[in-house]
């Protein structure tokens, strides 16, 4: 058993949406959760700058006396996950796996959509991901990159976040996707929106869940459950 609490960081309010699934799933965890709301966003920087920011953040988080540290940030985790988990000595865990994995169970007709940050999309690490899981994955990649100011103003079914949807999301409606990976942690903030936009039969995946679900795995077969 370990009672310290689980760190969590993000660019801005978006990774709450993770810290909220921690928090269901894991009912005895204590989180520390920290929000960059003063660099927002992190989706038009350069990797190299995500980077040096992220490893700020897990310092921020290791005073904390953290055990395991979650970056809820896709374009952190997507640029940077490798190089924090070669660079710190604790656990560290990314959304973009967990996001592949549970999109592939999700999809029939293997053509997925990724909406992300410009940063995200450059990286191809979704891209990535499902092809390792499945070579004969369609996917089809979108930065979305007005969502995040939306979502952190609170302007989530406002007409002007609708219009912006439609716009950015009309090529894959067109492509036939029946699987959307919400590559971008604010993202699910705009579900409502998004649902809409795309329609009832097109699958909206949060990798929230899925990250949480690995978490607890981890901890569990570690023995290092609060």
């Amino acid at each position: 058993m370990d009672n310290r609490p689980i760190g969590i960081f993000d660019s801005g309010v978006g990774g709450l949406t993770v810290a909220s699934q921690v928090m269901k799933q894991l009912i005895n965890e204590e989180v520390v959760y920290f929000g960059d709301t003063a660099r927002v966003p992190y989706g038009s920087k350069t990797k190299e700058t995500v980077t040096k920011f992220s490893k700020q953040n897990v310092r921020f988080l290791l005073s904390q006396n953290v055990k395991a540290v979650i970056i809820a940030c896709n374009t952190a985790s997507a640029n940077s996950l490798k190089e924090l988990q070669d660079t710190f000595d604790v656990p560290i865990f990314g959304v973009v796996n967990p996001g592949a994995k549970e999109a592939l169970g999700v999809t029939r007709n293997k053509k997925i959509g990724v909406i992300a940050t410009s940063s995200t999309i450059k990286s191809q690490a979704y891209q990535k991901a499902l092809f390792q899981g499945d070579e004969g994955i369609e996917v089809f990649a979108k930065a979305c990159p007005l969502f995040v100011p939306l979502a952190e103003e609170g302007w989530v079914n406002e007409d002007i976040t609708f219009a912006t949807a439609q716009k950015y999301l009309g090529d894959l409606i067109k492509q036939d996707v029946d699987t959307i990976i919400m590559g971008c942690t604010h993202y699910p903030l705009l579900r409502e929106c998004i649902k809409k936009v795309v329609g009832d039969d097109v699958a909206l995946v949060d990798p929230a869940y899925e990250t949480a679900v690995l978490v607890k795995e981890y901890l569990t077969e570690s023995h290092m459950l609060r």
